[in-house]
């Protein structure tokens, strides 16, 4: 199990049979559940820069975490759930309490470390080795092996959104006086860290490939955007040559959204030595 801060493309969570319970995204006095399906998230982007108020977002209340946890244990000997780091959201509290009826031996809560696909590839390797071994070390074992074999970057077309949410310290002190740097942050054990700062996107972009070859050779990759598909294909035809075979061009949702901006790109990757 995850919550939807994973932005795990639907065929991969039908596929594995992942449960997946959503965040929210608050604004124009509506709550809507970052699912996918109450709000549609191409519109959400192209309405986002002129909304009269920046939308703020939520995790998931303990007593739904409660209610999907309870329902995939009626079929499950034991779950897993992978979710948002403790030091970005309260999602992680909420299965931690959601979880507390379930026995200790049925249930393992893990603290990703990550975002989107970031979190994502440790569902879906999770999956995998729990589907092809049935066993839960041998399941906990390969996500904390993906944990220290992944990396996630995003270049911001702007910080514009970052100001207007209050993350702005994301991106070290000093930055948010400057507003027209283009940040390439990076994702590690929780914490949002500015990994480079250029002049232009298209530099933060050719920066960002050369990250992604630093991470070869590649098991998974996903290329990130958020409503720039245009550029994510230009990353993934750039470094065609490295390509894994499972590799998977994804729209952020708007949880993420809400602070990275429209425009963004980023990528989330694991590198084969996951598997050493």
């Amino acid at each position: 199990m995850t919550d939807s801060v994973a932005d795990l493309p639907q065929e991969l969570v039908d596929k594995h049979d992942i449960g997946v319970v959503p965040t929210f995204v608050n604004y124009g006095g509506q709550s809507f559940a970052d699912d996918g399906k109450e709000l549609n998230r191409e519109t959400f982007y192209d309405d986002l820069p002129s909304l009269p108020t920046h939308p703020t977002t939520a995790a998931p209340p303990p007593a739904l975490a409660e209610e999907a946890l309870q329902r995939a244990a009626e079929s499950a000997d034991h779950v897993i759930a992978i979710v948002t780091p403790a030091k970005l959201s309260t999602t992680y509290n909420s299965f931690r309490i959601g979880g507390s009826g379930l026995p200790s031996n049925r249930y393992t809560l893990i603290d990703s470390g990550q975002v989107s696909l970031g979190m994502g590839w440790q569902v879906i390797v999770g999956a995998e080795v729990a589907a092809q071994t049935g066993s839960v070390e041998a399941t906990l074992d390969a996500i904390q092996r993906v944990q220290h074999n992944q990396a996630l970057y995003c270049a911001l077309l702007t910080m514009e959104f970052l100001r207007r949410g209050g993350r702005v310290g994301w991106a070290a002190a000093g930055i948010g006086a400057l507003l027209q740097i283009k940040p390439i942050l990076q994702v590690t054990n929780g914490d949002v860290l500015p990994a480079a700062r250029v002049r232009t996107f298209s530099k933060a972009v050719d920066h960002m490939i050369e990250l992604i070859r630093q991470q070869a050779p590649l098991d998974k990759l996903a290329i990130i955007h958020s409503n720039n598909l245009e550029g994510a294909q230009h990353v993934k035809d750039t470094i065609a040559d490295i390509l894994p075979v499972d590799t998977h061009i994804v729209r952020v949702g708007p949880t993420l959204g809400v602070h990275i901006g429209p425009g963004s790109l980023g990528f989330a990757s694991v590198s084969t030595s996951w598997k050493a």
